[in-house]
């Protein structure tokens, strides 16, 4: 990150959890006890890999920022570094300032995913960014895992992209 998203406006205040992978992250979107927090929680317990370390950016509520080059997601301050983890309350977690957003995954039940994902991904705008949207079952057991795989996918395409 180049800037310091302090210090700057802030374009919107999302409902959600956001988790990073390395400097790049995804938002969790889903209603109140759908697994955001969960999917969070075990997705932090995956290894670092060569793409960067799994770390929370915000957990229930997201800020967002525009950059040069896309949308910066970052905790509300009050809100920096802690994770609800049900049954045992606000706790400290491995985190990250910011991070710039490349993918929207809307939880749903596992009835919901798609054997395959559309080609291309479905869309969604945040602060007037398209980015890609992947459905997820959140408490699969391989749903940490695939969320891994998923912002690695979307990273990758969005350097294409780029070029």
């Amino acid at each position: 990150m180049t800037r310091d998203p302090a210090h700057q406006t802030v374009l919107d205040i999302v409902h959600g959890t956001c988790v990073a992978l390395g400097t790049h992250a995804a938002l969790l979107r889903g209603e109140s006890g759908s697994g955001k927090s969960d999917l969070a929680f075990r997705f932090l317990a995956l290894p670092d890999g060569d793409e960067g370390a799994p770390r929370l950016v915000a957990d229930d509520q997201v800020c967002l920022t525009e950059t040069c080059d896309g949308l910066n997601a970052f905790p509300p301050a009050s809100l920096a570094g802690l994770i609800e983890v049900r049954g045992l309350g606000i706790q400290p977690a491995l985190s990250i300032s910011a991070a710039r957003l490349v993918l929207v995954c809307s939880l749903v039940a596992l009835a919901d995913v798609p054997r395959m994902p559309p080609d291309p991904w479905d869309c969604t705008v945040l602060g007037g960014i398209s980015l890609p949207v992947l459905k997820l079952a959140p408490f699969e057991a391989s749903a940490p895992l695939k969320l891994r795989m998923a912002i690695v996918a979307a990273t990758a395409h969005l350097r294409a992209a780029e070029q």
